[in-house]
């Protein structure tokens, strides 16, 4: 059978199967691909590129185990009552405020380009708010999803660092003319707050009356209470805030940041000893519940590459482009980063197709620099893919059902990156 339309056929049963809720996300990432890859005859090395794709991703999944330990502590410890305390009084319990709070809110805390602790701060900030309220917490992983997926266009982010030394280009040339395709990617997940927020306050019969409640009183049992550190709130700030520049300005692997400020956070807040192994005991499932769908996605994205099938998915996706649409390279290479960037990690993307493509378009006069921005409008379907590890961590902390949030967020992401590719042809980021 031809890879590529294997390739395919692999990735819309898997989608069919989590969005149906037939199987599990987890079985399905280990599952789906090995059967395809039987079915394709790659028996022999199956086993090898399974371990390499597990490889590939261990650093993320180690990371995302201190990362969880790390966030939990603080959240323990209450660092971010007075966040929510302020979000309280600002918000008095109307849906539209809080869905319009929580784009903010992730669109701050997103300038780090790091979806890791943008989820984690905007859910614990925001979840025991919705929940208060009654809101449907799949509006707000959806506004957590869309935020980041504009500000992950960052070049600290990832995706423009890595198409602008693929293409030997300067940021100033892709980074700088897309900054204001960002802000209307912003605009564009503020409407969608705005109309979630009206059909809230429509379902849940107006506004709710939540009268003085803070953070310390939302949802807090009486052993929470007793692990709170109100005296430490500004020590753990600083803590945070200097853990968060050393991940911006990469002074350590994020894996050795987490697992550093981790021990220091617990030295800190809680230096009795039962203590400390009550709290990893409490944190283990949320810990397991993320890693494990990492560790899998390893699997998955072991067979997609050591199989050969994301190479020939992508050049059949290129040889589709007929000549006569030559010279619209950069607008056909804007709608092609959405698939191209859900069933691929950035990586192959932009190292292994974005030069082909680029080559390509450089025959019919569209400049590289174009390609390159073209390249990175779909990050916010890319957050939705099973191969973006921080989306797992996001639905295990909300609690939500993968397949369910896939469904829910799916064709938002897909119209943020429609948005944007819209204003970018407006403002002439690319040419049509």
């Amino acid at each position: 059978m031809n890879l590529a339309i294997l390739g395919f056929i692999m990735m819309i049963v898997f989608m069919a199967l989590i969005m149906t809720k037939k199987m599990s996300a987890l079985m399905a990432l280990i599952i789906i691909p090995t059967v395809f890859a039987l079915i394709g005859g790659f028996y022999a090395n199956l086993g090898e590129n399974m371990l390499e794709g597990i490889s590939q991703v261990a650093p993320t999944g180690i990371m995302l185990v201190f990362a969880i330990l790390y966030f939990s502590v603080m959240i323990d410890a209450g660092l971010f009552d007075p966040v929510v305390d302020r979000i309280v009084k600002v918000v008095k319990g109307d849906p539209l405020k809080i869905t319009i709070g929580t784009v903010i809110l992730a669109s701050m805390v997103a300038l780090d380009g790091d979806g890791t602790t943008t989820f984690i701060i905007t859910v614990t900030a925001m979840m025991p708010l919705y929940k208060r309220v009654g809101m449907n917490l799949y509006i707000l992983a959806l506004l957590a999803i869309l935020s980041i997926g504009v500000m992950n266009m960052t070049p600290w982010g990832g995706p423009t660092a890595r198409a602008i030394s693929a293409l030997h280009l300067t940021t100033e040339e892709v980074f700088t003319p897309i900054i204001p395709v960002m802000a209307m990617g912003i605009v564009f997940a503020i409407l969608v707050a705005i109309y979630f927020g009206f059909k809230e306050r429509k379902r849940l019969g107006g506004i709710i009356d939540i009268g003085e409640i803070t953070a310390q009183h939302v949802d807090i049992s009486e052993k929470e209470k007793a692990l709170r550190r109100p005296k430490l709130v500004i020590v753990n700030a600083l803590l945070t805030i200097l853990l968060l520049v050393a991940l911006i300005l990469g002074w350590l692997p994020s894996a050795v940041l987490f697992m550093l400020a981790f021990a220091i956070a617990m030295v800190i807040n809680y230096p009795h000893i039962p203590t400390q192994q009550q709290l990893v005991k409490d944190h283990g499932g949320n810990v397991l519940a993320t890693v494990s769908l990492v560790f899998a996605s390893g699997i998955f994205t072991g067979v997609l590459g050591g199989t050969g099938m994301v190479d020939a998915m992508a050049n059949s996706l290129v040889q589709i482009i007929p000549e006569s649409m030559g010279t619209h390279f950069a607008l056909i290479a804007s709608f092609l980063s959405m698939p191209f960037t859900y069933f691929m990690a950035n990586d192959p993307y932009y190292y292994g197709v974005l030069p082909i493509l680029a080559e390509s378009a450089a025959h019919y006069g569209v400049p590289a620099a174009e390609m390159a921005r073209a390249s990175i409008i779909g990050q916010p379907v890319h957050i939705l893919s099973p191969l973006y590890a921080a989306g797992y961590l996001l639905v295990g902390m909300l609690d939500i059902d993968y397949g369910q949030n896939q469904r829910f967020a799916l064709k938002w992401a897909i119209g943020s990156s429609l948005f944007m590719i819209v204003f970018a042809l407006i403002f002439g980021v690319i040419s049509f």
